[in-house]
């Protein structure tokens, strides 16, 4: 059956998992992490640990949401010690984005507990259901990196 999929199917398959596996991270998320990070902090944190002095502006396309939102968001972080907005050496005007050395845990943090519960949800998949996920998701880091370079 697999020789019959065509790339049509694997990509009508992909719009329709990755978001239900998306939801699946958040509702971890929120069950385990009350009073932590939300979602779009944790998001931006990651994003920030990616793309160490980032702009408000990478942030806002990053998350899909305004510059004003973003703002927000990001002054919630400061605010909390976990990012830090620094002036560009090089452009005045411009503000640089970064994790502070709390940001770093938080984030830390937050990945493990929710990987620690994802992994207790995957427990009762067999090894070689376990092997073909993690093929399948190679495959799709590939592709987002791919699509990432143009």
């Amino acid at each position: 059956m697999a020789s019959s999929l065509t790339a049509e199917a694997c990509a009508r398959a992909i719009t329709e998992v990755v978001p239900r596996v998306m939801h699946l991270i958040r509702t971890e998320m929120r069950r385990h992490q009350p009073g932590r990070l939300s979602v779009p902090q944790f998001r931006t944190l990651l994003f920030l640990q990616r793309h160490p002095g980032a702009s408000l502006s990478a942030v806002a396309e990053h998350l899909g949401v305004s510059r004003p939102t973003a703002s927000a968001l990001v002054d919630r972080l400061v605010r909390r010690g976990l990012v830090t907005r620094s002036p560009d050496p090089a452009e005045r005007r411009r503000v640089v984005l970064g994790l502070t050395d709390a940001g770093h845990q938080q984030l830390a943090e937050a990945r493990r507990r929710t990987q620690a519960h994802l992994a207790q949800r995957l427990a009762g998949f067999r090894p070689e259901e376990l092997a073909a996920l993690a093929d399948g998701l190679r495959l799709l880091q590939r592709l987002a990196e791919e699509v990432a370079e143009g």
